[in-house]
């Protein structure tokens, strides 16, 4: 039988790794939700902070559109779209102000040419394409004998995914650093409704360590299974 099919120690990897980013979750999910409570004091929606925001950056020609869902809110660079879910559009609390004052810092960013937004972007496509070819090379390195060659290939692919997280822990913390810095100076929200808005965004943003720690547990696994084994 195939490595791939029985169990070997390395499976806790998977196992921290998934526990990980289920906590990350939960912690996100449930610090939005307790600031989702608490009402800004000027009582701006979050798509009026969100105009205000854009506006003030000389980005009129970014839309605002509604999306289906809870915390589904982003930033489309190519449509130069604001897309803010239903949880949040509409309300006055200051989470669902600091989640869109963090996607209109995306839009910021885009402006500005910032690098690793750049970056991310690039890495979109050869991410996709290494996830789609990872493991039928691993799988294909194994019946061939071990051949090392197409299993490392393999690993190398699976990889990227795990750069491609990297790369994306700066754009968010800038994006979260920019919210925070404009809803000051904007005076959007007063300094303790600052403080919580800053709370559900750094809760956000250990989302987003998770995944790559979870990441990196995956590639060690393939590394300590399948790295350096030769053919007996």
């Amino acid at each position: 039988m195939m490595p791939f099919f029985i169990w070997d120690p390395t499976y806790i990897f998977i196992i921290i790794g998934l526990a990980i980013s289920g906590i990350a979750s939960s912690y996100v999910k449930s610090t939005y939700h307790k600031f989702s409570d608490v009402k800004s004091s000027k009582g701006y929606t979050a798509t009026q902070v969100s105009r205000m925001i854009l506006d003030s950056a000389d980005l009129q020609h970014v839309r605002l559109e509604g999306i289906r869902g809870d915390l589904t809110d982003h930033y489309d660079s190519k449509n130069d779209v604001l897309r803010l879910s239903e949880t949040t559009r509409k309300s006055t609390s200051v989470a669902a102000i600091g989640v869109a004052a963090h996607e209109a810092g995306h839009a910021i960013q885009d402006k500005v040419n910032y690098g690793p937004l750049r970056l991310r972007a690039a890495l979109v496509p050869v991410t996709n394409f290494g996830q789609g070819v990872s493991f039928p090379l691993i799988f294909a390195g194994v019946i061939f004998g071990y051949n090392q060659t197409l299993i490392d290939l393999g690993i190398l692919f699976f990889s990227l995914t795990l750069v491609f997280q990297l790369v994306t822990l700066p754009v968010e913390f800038n994006a979260s650093n920019r919210a925070v810095l404009i809803l000051k100076e904007q005076q959007i929200l007063t300094s303790q409704e600052l403080s919580q808005a800053e709370k559900v965004l750094k809760a956000a943003a250990l989302t987003y360590v998770a995944a790559a720690l979870a990441s990196f547990l995956n590639v060690l696994r393939l590394v300590i299974l399948f790295g350096g084994r030769r053919r007996d």
